[in-house]
């Protein structure tokens, strides 16, 4: 199969798919977009990649929905609504059963989450995915890392911790299909819905990828402050608790990273109306904590302080 019928096979965008945002769409040099009115866009490109992002042998459709929702996480974090993608492919070879899985797996969340495939590129190399994400927000409403205050609450969705279980059993060789951890893991839902919920009343938020310490820190070091945590409230997923002692899984919570769940502050008084409007979505939001005047994070064990998240290029002790 040469590269131009895989594009049109896989890859291009069906006549029914049309929309009056995308005035050119795949199969020209670029695509041509139409932007709301009075909004913003927002712009993020992540890359997957074999043996280091997903394992080699995950099911292609987990494969395709996972280099999707990893890249659409960044918008939620921004309170961004998904728009359009591009995607550049580089495969070994042309699998046409492992092509027809992956697409289904990544047009079927690009379905769901209203995100148009507009263009891309297909290679050959080692299997690695490339995807761009656009979306739109009104103009002056991004959250950023940048907002958080002194006294705001911490506070995080859903149950981290969950995605590197879910590895971890993978590597051991499990394979029981729907299990929650292996689905957080291979199938991760990025918070789009959430993010539009919270604007407005989030003062800062980021994507926990690389571990909810981590990505804490990021928001720490942009907002110039600290954070003091309440290890006993950290929401503990029921599936982890029936496995593992409590000290693995704070571990896990804390340092996992792969969640994609999204790490918020806000000020105490509207805790009570950002969970009513994570309710329609049936998603948790637990405070976890408080932005402090100072630096570091206070009241996590230093046992659970060592990690620094997931970094592609490690120094390398001489």
């Amino acid at each position: 199969m040469s590269e131009f019928e895989l594009i049109a096979r896989y890859l291009s965008r069906p006549a029914a798919a049309e929309r009056g945002d995308v005035v050119v769409g795949n199969g020209d040099d670029c695509a041509v977009l139409a932007p709301s009115p009075g909004h913003q866009l927002a712009i993020s490109v992540d890359t997957s990649v074999v043996d280091v992002h997903f394992p080699h042998d995950a099911p292609p459709a987990a494969i395709g929905h996972r280099s999707l929702a990893v890249a659409l996480s960044d918008l939620a974090a921004m309170g961004a609504r998904a728009r359009w993608c591009c995607m550049a492919l580089t495969l070994p070879a042309a699998d046409t059963e492992w092509l027809a899985a992956f697409a289904e797996g990544f047009r079927a969340l690009a379905a769901r989450s209203g995100c148009e495939l507009i263009g891309g590129d297909v290679t050959r190399g080692p299997l690695t995915i490339g995807v761009t994400v656009h979306g739109e927000l009104p103009a002056g409403q991004a959250l950023r890392r940048s907002g958080a205050r002194k006294g705001d609450l911490i506070a995080v969705t859903g149950y981290p911790g969950r995605a590197v279980a879910g590895l971890a059993r993978w590597q051991r060789g499990e394979r029981e299909s729907g299990h929650p951890l292996l689905e957080a893991y291979l199938r991760p839902e990025p918070r789009l819905a959430a993010g539009e919920a919270l604007r407005g009343l989030a003062s800062s938020a980021i994507d926990i990828s690389d571990g909810l310490l981590s990505d804490l820190r990021h928001v720490l070091m942009a907002s110039g402050l600290g954070a003091r945590i309440d290890i006993d409230a950290l929401p503990l997923a029921t599936p982890l608790r029936a496995s593992l002692d409590l000290d693995e899984v704070r571990e896990q919570v804390l340092n996992g990273g792969d969640d994609y769940e999204l790490l918020v502050t806000l000020a105490a008084s509207d805790l009570a109306e950002a969970q009513r409007r994570l309710a329609p979505l049936h998603l948790p939001l637990t405070p976890i904590g408080r932005i402090i005047e100072g630096e570091g994070i206070e009241g996590v064990p230093p046992r659970h302080l060592g990690r620094s998240g997931w970094d592609h290029f490690p120094e390398i002790a001489s």
